[in-house]
């Protein structure tokens, strides 16, 4: 599982990240600062079974606040588009190699307007524009992969009598697109019945294009809402784009308020409207007063943790489960109680769960247990949210 995080430069995606992931990374107020991309683990929230069988947890993989466990997924910031980006303005759009196998992505945008398309201080931007020229980079990125092979694929799949979706499956498979993302996007641009020899560019673009909104979907960070004319902007944006999930979240503020957390100076859970102060000076009082009143008060939280679990769990319909060697007391072979929290994809099946613990837990699958019903589970059973599962091989 991969969330890639994007945008232009200079909108908050390093402040972003750092504040999903506590990494230490270069934020600046100045273009270009990331131009090696950074790579960390985030955590998605979800109600810990703990709750529900009155156990205290003992996390492994991931952590647990009063009921709440976080469940780890990568994520990596790459450097900042510009429009013109695939034509070489900016840093190019090479790096955007880097996101070939994200599932989804994370546009951060400074819906406050105060940064121009290159990402220098400006007043009385448009937001819109950075949704649309992010989208034509990206659409042109694949264009730029696909195209230079898609007349061998056409030609090869014709001589040797094979399915065109399948030849196109495996030239793609770098990126992350399957064979399901692939006919079903044929299907839904009317492309099915049109044999792929009669193309023009025409149609392989609006094939692509719709290719990576299914492939790569896209949740907007509607980043810097606690500034002036912001919110203005934030109704905009959804009016324009309606088909894109679309949440306001302050990056600094849910930075500020982890480290806090972290330093012993408050208690904090990220997604939470409020938090607990424990020790601070006056100035730091004052400071978090402005996130409490500016921020929580007004939209319910600092909408980071929200971006990530609505990109993980809402647009990726992703499940998180919670195997166990111990049926009864919900163990490991440690000992630890509920130890691991994995984060699977939509559709996934018990036995796609062994094979990612350990390959040879895979091949010498041979029932599981629902650990909440003690019903025997066959190879084939779809995981479902919050499944606490014991694997028998």
């Amino acid at each position: 599982m991969l969330i890639g995080v994007i945008g232009k430069t200079n909108v908050g995606k390093s402040t972003l990240f750092k504040a999903l992931t506590l990494a230490e990374v270069e934020i600046s107020p100045r273009p270009f600062t990331t131009i090696k991309p950074n790579r960390g683990i985030a955590y998605v929230r979800v109600r810990c079974p703990c709750t529900e069988f009155k156990l205290k947890c003992n996390p492994v993989n991931s952590f647990c606040i009063d009921g709440n466990r976080f469940a780890p997924v990568e994520i990596l910031d790459v450097a900042g588009l510009v429009p013109g980006a695939h034509l070489g303005r900016g840093l190019g759009n090479k790096f955007l190699d880097d996101l070939r196998q994200a599932d989804c992505l994370i546009h951060v945008v400074d819906i406050s307007g105060t940064t121009d398309e290159n990402g220098n201080p400006t007043t009385g931007y448009d937001p819109c524009n950075d949704v649309r020229f992010v989208e034509q980079e990206l659409d042109e990125w694949i264009f730029s992969i696909v195209s230079q092979h898609f007349d061998r694929i056409v030609r090869v799949s014709s001589i040797k009598g094979e399915e065109f979706a399948k030849n196109l499956a495996r030239q793609l498979s770098g990126l992350g697109i399957s064979l399901d993302h692939i006919t079903a996007t044929l299907h839904s641009c009317g492309l099915d019945e049109m044999d792929p020899k009669d193309w023009g560019e025409e149609e392989l673009r609006k094939f692509l294009k719709n290719l990576r909104k299914l492939a790569k979907p896209m949740i907007i960070a509607a980043n810097k809402i606690d500034l002036p004319g912001a919110t203005q902007n934030l109704e905009r944006l959804k009016k324009e784009f309606p088909e894109l999930r679309v949440i306001p979240c302050c990056a600094e503020a849910e930075l500020a308020l982890r480290q806090a957390a972290r330093k012993g100076m408050i208690k904090y859970i990220p997604g939470d409207d409020h938090f607990e102060v424990i020790k601070v000076d006056e100035a730091q009082a004052r400071a978090l007063e402005l996130i409490d009143s500016k921020i929580l008060k007004r939209f319910g939280s600092t909408g980071v943790q929200e971006v990530l679990n609505e990109a993980v769990l809402g647009l990726l319909k992703c499940v998180v489960v919670f195997p166990v060697a111990d049926e009864h007391k919900l163990t490991d072979t440690k000992g630890n109680v509920l130890p691991d929290a994995i984060v699977m994809p939509n559709g996934t099946t018990i036995l796609d769960l062994a094979y990612k613990i350990h390959s040879m837990i895979g091949e010498r699958f041979v029932r599981a247990v629902d650990c909440r019903s003690s019903k025997l589970l066959g190879k084939e059973y779809k995981l479902r949210h919050l499944d606490v599962v014991k694997i028998i091989s």
